[in-house]
């Protein structure tokens, strides 16, 4: 039985390095050697594999640089040491939702995710914190992230530490910088080939991100940048210009892949203008002539050419005969030539989508078809404009918002959440996973069930929020901090962002009672992983050695330990959990039994044997649910975990790992 101690793979995040040199390695197997701290990359052999003039670490290259950059890059890398901790008691309705609320430091929350949700999210929406030269809170620490964390939000002793960011410490751009670049690298991990990236931020650091998320999505990524209109009286300390708009930058991961997922269903005012309807369904009429006078017959001569129609029925051809007797050119009333937005092929091959109609001074006018619905039946679709001007999407609506279901104004600058919810529409679909690693009071997670009930889709969504205290002692923190004791909770933003889900829920049901969709969201809190690690203290030697006879920290519980090994193995933190008594201890099937464990602290040589026949029996009835015969029982891996402290001795541990190996549960581990 192999043993999981901190220093397993298992008892880790994803360690990205490894996992990029294995697909190095598989492209390139003569690109990797043994170095003196295991696999390597020789960069003599990179060299003569693209040649030398392609492999450069030159100061002269064009990119942005900046201090601090490798160490960020290299910070991004680092494996996690801590896990996430279940809390049911915060959460609402623990047993059956599918969203996640995840109180702590985004960048080792993001790192943890990694083997269990990579590749899955199909739309990341931030809104970072902007360089505004105000202090802004970050626990990022080389060595030891986790217990830094803990120190700043007051978990274990030490001090609140506050990163200053003011422009007089001639590091303003620096330190956002080495901020935002590790949590964008491991975000990029988790999108889908086909997801998108969404990030608000303002003109101070708009170019920077831009060139740092070419540099980790790739140029060929970037879609453009939405301008929002989110305050019409602009800013009044601004100086020059009074700024009315905020910046939306927007990346997908792979163009190829994503193709136009940024459609916005045709509703609303628009409705109306589909007045018309055939066999097809209601549609409107779209003139065929380029409007445009840039283009005409000089610029576009193959686009300039006449259409001929039947005046008896408004059926259009290209060609002249009995029937289509009414000579169309695509000229303006007044006489400019100009083109149509078609070429003669495609007029000839969709010409049932042409109509025509005569005016009131006798000339002839070509219309091209527009559906409401596509041919499937979905809701027809325009490309989103790169101007949003709506006037739901402006910071009053924001602030409205939240002190309409908090009944205080406790955040400055909440994003609307009819700005969230229309790039939720746009860019997500039903299934579809919807993380924001810096969920504020969290809109993103409000929008995403206001969206679920008015399309029916059953999008999660993933929140992550650093639990950030709240001074009463502090002007712009008093509304919150009073908030969060009128509520008898912690001072802190991550108990807003729970606050505003809960009563978000309950809106949405209130509002939509024929919704029967998931409001609920499950509550985990990063801490220092359940696995002890081996650091001794040399003064008190025989201490350590007696307290690591058990790997597991004391005041861990069983639900603890079994979301870790959730996170460590790659499951979905929601996936379903059974749990069984046998042999007088509680065991656990995950995932229909791709994990199945039993965290008992005593295990007796006579309860070696009907408990592993137990683990037997109800891992084969597992496995008959999913379909599995005898002889394809093998094509399912499962993964069998004990506490190793739990056995009398070692004869009793190998006995249950026998038996449990002679009936294809292969990988036994112990804690």
């Amino acid at each position: 039985m192999q043993k999981i101690d901190a220093t397993s793979p298992e008892a880790q995040s994803a360690d990205l390095v490894m996992g990029n040199i294995a697909q190095l390695k598989a492209l390139f197997p003569e690109l990797v050697t043994e170095g003196p701290n295991g696999n390597a990359v020789n960069v003599d052999v990179l060299k003569a594999l693209v040649g030398d003039a392609t492999v450069t670490d030159a100061d002269e290259k064009y990119g942005l640089s900046w201090h601090g950059k490798r160490r960020a890059r290299q910070l991004a890398l680092t494996p996690s040491t801590g896990t996430l901790r279940p809390y049911p008691e915060e959460s609402v309705d623990w047993d059956t939702s599918q969203n996640l609320m995840i109180e702590g430091d985004n960048l080792e929350v993001l790192k943890l995710l990694q083997k269990s949700y990579a590749g899955k999210v199909k739309l990341i929406y931030i809104d970072p914190p902007y360089n505004t030269g105000k202090d802004f809170v970050y626990p990022d620490n080389f060595q030891d992230n986790i217990r830094n964390y803990l120190e700043l939000t007051g978990q274990v002793e030490g001090g609140q530490k506050i990163s200053s960011n003011t422009e007089a410490s001639g590091r303003f751009h620096t330190d956002w910088l080495n901020m935002i670049y590790p949590r964008l690298k491991l975000a990029r991990n988790l999108l889908r080939d086909d997801g998108a990236l969404f990030i608000s931020i303002d003109d101070g650091e708009i170019d920077n991100l831009k060139k740092v998320c070419c540099e980790i999505f790739g140029e060929e990524t970037f879609v453009g940048i939405l301008s929002v209109l989110v305050n019409p009286r602009g800013r009044h300390l601004d100086k020059y210009i009074a700024q009315t708009h905020d910046n939306i930058a927007v990346f997908v991961k792979d163009p190829d892949v994503s193709g136009s997922i940024f459609g916005m269903a045709k509703e609303g005012a628009m409705l109306e203008e589909y007045d018309k309807e055939d066999e097809r369904g209601k549609y409107r009429e779209l003139g065929l002539r380029n409007r445009n006078q840039a283009f005409n017959p000089i610029t576009r001569p193959n686009l300039f050419y006449p259409i001929y129609v039947d005046s008896s029925t408004g059926r259009v051809s290209i060609t002249e005969d009995d029937r289509f007797t009414e000579k169309v050119l695509p000229v303006t009333s007044d006489g400019i030539k100009t083109c149509w937005t078609w070429g003669r092929e495609k007029v000839e091959a969709e010409n049932d989508l042409l109509t025509a109609s005569q005016m009131f001074d006798g000339t002839w006018r070509v219309f091209r078809k527009d559906y409401l619905s596509g041919e499937d039946g979905e809701s027809a679709s325009t490309l989103a404009k790169s101007i949003w001007l709506d006037k739901e999407f402006n910071n009053d609506y924001g602030r409205k918002s939240v002190k309409d279901l908090l009944g205080a104004p406790v955040m400055d600058f909440p994003k609307s959440p009819f700005l969230v919810q229309r790039i939720v529409s746009i860019a997500s679909g039903s299934n579809d996973i919807v993380m924001d690693f810096f969920a504020g009071s969290g809109t993103t997670g409000h929008s995403v069930l206001a969206q679920n009930a008015i399309d029916g889709s059953k999008r999660r969504f993933i929140m992550v929020q650093l639990p950030e205290a709240l001074s009463i002692d502090i002007k712009e923190h008093k509304v919150a901090a009073e908030f969060c004791d009128m509520l008898q909770k912690p001072r802190s933003i991550a108990e807003i962002t729970k606050e505003r889900l809960r009563r978000a829920a309950a809106n949405i049901k209130a509002e939509s009672p024929l919704f029967s969709g998931d409001t609920g969201f499950r509550v985990f809190k990063l801490d220092l992983s359940n696995i002890r690690a081996w650091n001794p203290s040399p003064e008190n030697l025989e201490v350590d050695l007696l307290a690591h006879q058990d790997h597991l920290l004391e005041d861990r519980t069983e639900d603890d330990v079994l979301y870790e090994l959730l996170l460590k193995l790659g499951l979905d933190l929601c996936v379903p959990i059974e749990q069984r008594t046998v042999a007088g201890h509680e065991v656990y099937s995950v995932g229909g039994g791709v994990l199945m464990a039993c965290l008992a602290e005593q295990i007796t040589r006579e309860q070696v044997e009907p408990l592993a026949q137990g683990i037997v029996n109800w891992h084969k009835e597992l496995l008959a649910a999913a379909g599995y015969s005898d002889q394809g029982k093998k094509v399912r891996e499962t993964t069998c975990v004990l506490r190793d402290s739990a056995f009398a001795d070692d004869v009793a541990k190998s006995n249950l790992a026998a038996i449990l190996k002679q009936h294809d549960i292969q990988n036994v581990r112990s804690l």
